[in-house]
C-alpha cells in the first residue's frame, strides 16, 4: 500500500515534467520559425533555442513553494532533455559506437549555458543577457536589445503558465 503512494508521487513528477517539456519543444519550434533574426536554423541553433527555454523553466521552478517537489521535476526534465538529445542525434544518423561522445559534448555545453545564464528574472535591456546572447553567437545581426525584449516576453509569458 505504501509502495503505491511512492509510485503515484513519482507518477506525478514525471507527469508534470513530461508536460512542461512538451510545453518548451512546442514553444522553441515556434520561436524558431517565427523570428528571422536567427543566423541561420540548424540544430545547434534548435538546440540553443531549447537550451535558453530550459533554464528558463527551471529558474522559474526553483522559484516555486514547494521546492522539493520541483528539484524532482528539475531531474526529470533533464533527463527527458538528455534522452531527446541522444534520440534526435541518432535521427541526424550519429551510430551507436559516437553516440555517447556527442551527446556528452551537448551536455557540457548546456551547463556552461546554465552557468554563464543570468541570475535576475528581468531579462529585458539587461546587460549581462545581451552579452550571453552575443556569447552563444546565433543572431545574425547586432539587434541584441531588441531579442533581449523578445525573450523577456516569452519568459513572461512561461511565469504565467
Amino acid at each position: 500500500m505504501i509502495l503505491q503512494y511512492f509510485k503515484k508521487k513519482e507518477n506525478k513528477e514525471q507527469i508534470i515534467a513530461t508536460e512542461q517539456y512538451k510545453k518548451i519543444l512546442a514553444e522553441s519550434s515556434i520561436f524558431l520559425d517565427e523570428n528571422n533574426f536567427f543566423r541561420i536554423k540548424d540544430y545547434n541553433i534548435s538546440f540553443e533555442i531549447v537550451s535558453i527555454f530550459l533554464i528558463m523553466f527551471i529558474r522559474k521552478n526553483l522559484l516555486k513553494y514547494n521546492r522539493k517537489l520541483y528539484l524532482k521535476v528539475n531531474d526529470e526534465l533533464m533527463s527527458l532533455f538528455i534522452s531527446d538529445l541522444d534520440e534526435s542525434l541518432r535521427e541526424k544518423g550519429i551510430g551507436d559506437m559516437s553516440i555517447g561522445k556527442y551527446v556528452k559534448s551537448y551536455v557540457k555545453k548546456f551547463y556552461y549555458r546554465i552557468r554563464k545564464f543570468p541570475d535576475d528574472n528581468n531579462l529585458y535591456n539587461n546587460q549581462s543577457f545581451i552579452e550571453y546572447l552575443k556569447m552563444i553567437d546565433l543572431i545574425k545581426n547586432d539587434d541584441y536589445s531588441n531579442v533581449s525584449r523578445i525573450f523577456n516576453e516569452k519568459f513572461a509569458e512561461f511565469r504565467k503558465s
